[in-house]
């Protein structure tokens, strides 16, 4: 048995390793940001989580409960981050916007700088209030 287990380790730590290698050759190869992020999103969550489950396989079970917290902190945090790089990046310009199928924030930006001209708070930070 302790063999069987060992085998799985070490093929999921492979394979692991092999996803955390894909994500790093889609950071550096792919063109814009957003595909980036897909990048390193995707294959680097999928990466880490088979790796920690093949050190999960390894400890007893109370150790195993700090490696859950780890699993669900990175499945909570990665989505999130990448939203927020993404917008950043759209808001910056970097993003190729002719490369997108559908382009959803341009009308969301639109909008949001429509109403700040309305309330004549355009350009100033979130939460200065209206000018005086």
């Amino acid at each position: 048995m302790s063999t069987l287990l060992d085998v799985l380790t070490g093929v999921l730590a492979i394979v692991g390793a092999l996803f955390c290698v894909l994500a790093a050759v889609g950071v550096l190869r792919f063109p814009d940001p957003i595909s980036r992020l897909h990048a390193a999103a995707k294959a680097q969550t999928l990466g880490v989580l088979l790796v920690l489950l093949g050190v999960a396989l390894q400890t007893p079970v109370k150790e195993a409960v700090v490696l859950a917290l780890v699993v669900l902190f990175q499945l909570v945090t990665v989505p999130v981050l990448g939203q927020v790089v993404g917008r950043t990046a759209y808001r910056t310009g970097v993003v190729r916007r002719a490369s997108l199928t559908v382009d959803e924030l341009a009308g969301r930006l639109e909008a949001d700088a429509a109403d700040e001209r309305e309330r004549g708070t355009a350009g100033r930070p979130p939460g200065a209030g209206p000018p005086r």
